[in-house]
């Protein structure tokens, strides 16, 4: 893959002033050993000519001939004469990614985000913690894990209160041994991750709240609903997923207790990466939260017991509803087969020793994210954001497992072109892709929603007709079938 590293990126990369980041120096660590390409686009140049300080900057610029450099500048039509030269700098690095110039962008740029969301680019565009770890996706599998979701009564965290871990939450907020002491006494509850020495990973404190004011100017919640907080992941498990699995435990939680809405609370600048993710799983910003000052950005998803019936496009429906999804005539119907090693890779919290209860994988919130990727070479050349996906594991279980809703289905024979697009959903090596690129590859994107508590085997389907015999490949089935899929698989 061909990596644009911002300007942000590559001077901490050549100031020894500056103290690296140890998941900077491992993304161009891994990167330089397998070969991928670092790039700088000539308007970081600009921006380091604008530093003051002579020898620096002509230290700067020398180092930067050991990444290529970008020839071509083609002109920017987002820049106007109004433009300032910053800003200029910016729209010229994204424009360099929105012409294809490189496969990806690696920046801790706030602003950049946010102007990449609003072209359509940003899942294009990384921040180094990300970066790093599709990289190790890519090239050390075996050390990438995703963590166990652990829930524990928040009392059981305090003799932890003096790990470094709590530091920058006690800067942030005055008094926060005394309010988590007092959470602790209400009898509050939080999801953890663990480091193997035992150490906090990562931390979601949450509550029920009901009919209760979250607005400075007075928005009130809509009958029970779920109330995340102190939403903090460690540095070292940042890029990992882990605020993803964070929700998808909200997600079976608020199911489960029949939780009308969900809402968290936080300081703009410090969560803004939080905040962009919870966009992407339907929370909406409805204002600021009362006692902070304006300083605190209140982002709220509707979560209703039972299906809304609201004319939205099927993706966007499961993007604002999820875990509903629409399952009706404007939606099509997918069985897709998956051997048993691959639906362990995809799907790792699917319970496949025999006799053991899904219940007991839900409770200890083990396991996989939301946003996964699957990739095959079926004849099937056509799938439609919304549509929906029943896994069907052959081999061992002979049985329909789980169910997701299609984000994008496309048909690519480029190994970087499917690693950009899969991104950090998939635990394919580059080696792996590579061979599968041998033939055109069908790269689906799609949104796990649920596994089947009562898996439904080939017995079931070939005696309900809505299979002859065990698929062997993606093949569609009525919306019909489905219903009695859904009836019986619960």
């Amino acid at each position: 893959m061909r990596f644009l590293l911002d300007t942000n990126i590559l001077i901490p990369l050549e100031d020894s002033q500056i103290p690296l980041l140890d998941s900077l120096a491992n993304f161009v660590r891994i990167a330089h050993e397998h070969g991928e390409q670092l790039a700088y686009h000539p308007a970081s140049e600009d921006d380091i000519n604008r530093d003051t300080n002579l020898d620096r900057r002509t230290k700067t610029l020398q180092r930067l001939k050991q990444y290529t450099r970008l020839n071509a500048r083609p002109t920017c039509p987002w820049n106007t004469q109004d433009t300032d030269s910053n800003d200029a700098s910016d729209n010229e690095i994204l424009y360099a990614l929105d012409c294809n110039a490189v496969h990806a962008l690696v920046t801790e740029d706030r602003g950049i985000h946010d102007k990449a969301k609003a072209r359509g680019l940003l899942s294009r565009v990384y921040t180094i913690q990300t970066a790093e770890d599709l990289l190790r996706r890519l090239h050390e599998k075996q050390s990438v894990q995703l963590p166990n979701i652990e829930e524990v009564d928040l009392y059981s965290l305090t003799p932890h209160l003096e790990d470094t871990f709590f530091d920058s939450l006690k800067d942030s907020y005055e008094g926060f041994n005394q309010w988590f002491g007092g959470k602790a006494q209400e009898g509050r509850r939080a999801w953890v991750t663990r480091e193997p020495d035992g150490s906090l990973g990562a931390i979601c404190i949450f509550a029920h709240q009901s009919n209760e004011p979250i607005t400075e100017d007075g928005r009130m919640l809509h009958g029970p609903s779920l109330k995340l907080s102190t939403f903090k992941v460690g540095p070292a498990v940042r890029g990992r997923k882990i605020g993803e699995l964070f929700l998808k435990s909200a997600f079976r939680y608020a199911t489960d207790n029949h939780l009308q809405e969900i809402f968290i609370h936080g300081d703009v600048d410090q969560q803004h990466f939080l905040f962009q993710l919870l966009e992407d799983f339907g929370f909406k910003f409805v204002g600021t939260h009362p006692g902070t000052n304006g300083r605190d950005a209140v982002y709220l998803k509707e979560h209703p017991v039972d299906a809304p019936k609201i004319p939205l496009k099927p993706f966007e429906y499961l993007r604002k509803f999820f875990p509903h999804f629409r399952h009706d005539k404007g939606v099509e119907i997918f069985l897709v087969p998956i051997r048993p090693e691959y639906h362990q890779v995809l799907f790792p919290d699917y319970p496949s020793t025999k006799g053991y209860q899904l219940e007991l994988f839900i409770r200890n919130q083990s396991g996989n994210a939301i946003k996964l990727a699957y990739l095959c070479h079926a004849k099937t050349k056509t799938m439609n954001p919304g549509d929906v996906v029943l896994f069907y594991r052959s081999g061992d279980q002979r049985a329909i497992t789980s169910l997701g809703v299609v984000e994008s289905y496309e048909t690519l024979v480029d190994s970087n072109a499917i690693a950009s697009r899969v991104k950090r959903r998939t635990v394919y090596s580059m080696d792996e892709i590579s061979n599968m690129v041998k033939q055109p590859t069908r790269v689906m994107l799609f949104r796990l929603v649920k596994h089947f508590k009562q898996p439904l085997d080939l017995e079931w389907l070939k005696r309900n007709r809505i299979t002859k015999g065990a698929p062997q490949s993606i093949m569609k089935i009525s919306v019909a079938d489905f219903e009695e899929v859904l009836a019986h698989g619960a």
